[in-house]
């Protein structure tokens, strides 16, 4: 199972009513949830609401800390390398 299922789950919607919220077929969202493939990059707002997320929840993204920098050389959190 991946991200597509648990967030619908948690929703307690099935795929067929997540399919009719957003005019797709119910094959569709399953093939989401079993990562054959994933939404166009225009629907992905519009699959977020039906989902009861954000869109950044379809991606697993880690949580950086606010003074660490994402290449590293910036030591001291300051913004200059």
């Amino acid at each position: 199972m991946n991200r597509f299922a648990d967030l619908r789950k948690r929703t307690g919607r099935s795929q067929d009513a997540i399919a009719t919220e957003l005019g797709v077929d119910r094959s569709t969202v399953a093939k989401w949830e079993t990562g054959v493939a994933f939404p166009r990059g225009d629907k992905l707002p519009a699959v977020a609401r039906a989902y009861g997320c954000e869109i950044k929840d379809f991606f697993d993204v880690p949580a950086q800390d606010d003074g660490e920098a994402q290449d590293g050389n910036d030591t001291d959190g300051n913004g200059v390398k």
